[in-house]
């Protein structure tokens, strides 16, 4: 029987070279063959992929550099994507252990008596009762024969979930490290605002003391004094709303970088900030730079495994169990020849009737299949509406920011005129009034205007997916540089200039 059980045993797995359920393929995703670009843009050569590390290096400031380093260091959102990365590696693991045989040893050592007054197995023969010792020794081994492929898709899909999982974790740093300098800007913004209103108020103060000096000697009214008033009360309750925003963007830095906010603070700094130029490339490079569009694939790709895992419930399934080892009732004579036992055994199941019950579970995994596709054909889209949004709004960023400071300069201007007109009394009070408000006005919305530059900058390279190479990067590292882009190789990239 031992030749013809090997012969089966074999057949079973030469038989097992295929798996049930549909092969993945990766969807066709139609896009775009450029961007809808404005004024400063252009795209050059088009690559591959890039690499995704410290962009935000290029924004030239010491002090946000050290914000994302603690972040990535002490981030609780990090580590919790970290250590679902190392479950899912070790799912992974599991899951490719069920493509080898289990092994078990077993020892049994007991004493036992045996019933006299057992059933007899033969009415000629009596039973008698005996008291014995019984040494046992095994070595077990399992193995299940894939037929049906059920474990290989287990594998590929435990697989593409570790990749996932991987995705998501550069996709929860990109987003960390976008949050953080997000907030950051947004604080360097209040501060060149709050700046803005201080020196407003200065200025207010001192037109106080002009107009309340006039109005002493007789030459104004009261009424000069009581609008100058109003207008210093009005802007220093301005301040304290700005120091409100200024804190929570303060606390909101601490809980990204893992401090406690109370024991948190940022100093004031006033220096400007310019964005860098953001090189942009051909759409179809999105599925390849950003985490989040990966992540998209490789679920789709672990839920399409999982059909062929449903699948295999509809063909039998086998199991090879071969045990080998000793028996005896004397230790001494344990590991003695005639003490030697072995078996060999191959079990199949198969359903027969479960009511429609596997068919549901294929349906459902189908389900979840076009659920994934749905959702990576949404993630896509997603992606082209952020970088058009970035192009587009850093474009008019852009035009508005150099009018904004024409406009300051012209409102400064305007304040010089109408305060001269005044004390020459050619006007009244309220244009050097009304000309105060433009002033502060301008001024603060051209620094909203350079803080929402630095934001959109951050979003378009978010949305990008993180980093790229500058053409002299080769020269530098020492690597081979691409022909057509000047990067290193392995960190080809889409080239663009802005």
């Amino acid at each position: 029987m031992t030749p013809r059980l090997l012969a089966t045993a074999l057949a079973a797995l030469l038989a097992a070279g295929c798996a049930v359920g549909p092969d993945y393929k990766a969807p066709d995703t139609p896009l775009p063959v450029s961007w809808k670009l404005e004024e400063p843009w252009r795209v050059s050569a088009p690559n591959d992929s890039a690499d995704k590390g410290p962009w935000w290096k290029r924004f030239g400031d010491p002090q946000l550099d050290a914000l994302q380093e603690q972040a990535l260091a002490g981030s609780p959102t990090l580590a919790i994507a970290s250590a679902r990365l190392a479950q899912a590696r070790a799912t992974l693991a599991g899951s490719e252990a069920s493509q080898f045989p289990q092994l078990g040893l077993g020892t049994r050592a007991s004493r036992l008596k045996i019933s006299a007054n057992r059933p007899l197995t033969s009415y000629a023969t009596a039973n008698s009762s005996t008291v014995q010792n019984d040494f046992t020794v095994s070595l077990n081994a399992s193995y299940e024969v894939d037929l049906a492929g059920r474990v290989r898709r287990t594998v590929e899909g435990a697989t593409a979930s570790a990749e996932q999982s991987a995705a998501d974790l550069e996709n929860t740093r990109l987003l960390l490290g976008a949050d953080v300098a997000s907030n950051y800007f947004n604080l360097r913004s209040t501060d060149i605002e709050l700046d803005v209103v201080e020196r407003s108020i200065g200025l207010q103060r001192r037109a106080l003391e002009l107009v309340t000096a006039r109005h002493d000697l007789g030459a104004v009214s009261g009424l000069d004094v009581a609008q100058q008033q109003s207008l210093l009360e009005t802007t220093l309750t301005q301040v304290d709303v700005l120091k409100k925003q200024r804190a929570q963007y303060e606390h909101a830095l601490a809980t990204l970088t893992g401090t406690p906010a109370p024991s948190f603070a940022l100093p004031v700094d006033l220096r400007a900030i310019s964005p860098p130029a953001v090189p942009l490339g051909v759409p179809s490079e999105i599925l390849q730079r950003r985490p989040d569009v990966a992540s998209a694939e490789r679920a789709m790709a672990a839920a399409n495994a999982q059909i062929g895992v449903a699948t295999a419930a509809f063909y039998p399934s086998f199991m090879i169990s071969p045990t080998v080892g000793v028996d005896s009732r004397l230790i001494e004579s344990l590991f003695n020849g005639p003490s030697l036992l072995w078996s060999v055994g191959v079990s199949a199941t198969q359903v027969l009737f479960d009511g429609g019950r596997v068919r549901a579970n294929v349906d459902f995994a189908k389900a979840g299949y076009d659920a994934t596709v749905g959702n990576y054909r949404r993630t896509v889209l997603t992606a082209m509406q952020e970088v058009e949004d970035g192009i587009t709004g850093l474009s008019a960023l852009d035009r508005a920011n150099t009018q904004a400071q024409s406009a300051v300069a012209a409102a400064r201007r305007v304040l010089d005129m109408a305060t001269s007109r005044y004390e020459g009394g050619a006007s009244t009070y309220l244009d050097v009034i009304t000309a105060q408000q433009s002033l502060l006005t301008v001024e603060r919305q051209a620094a909203q205007l350079q803080g929402q530059r630095l934001l959109t900058s951050v979003f378009l390279v978010k949305a990008l997916g993180g980093d790229w190479c500058d053409p002299g990067a080769a020269a530098e590292s020492g690597a081979t540089a691409d022909a057509r882009t000047g990067c290193p190789a392995q960190q080809r990239q889409v080239v663009g200039t802005r």
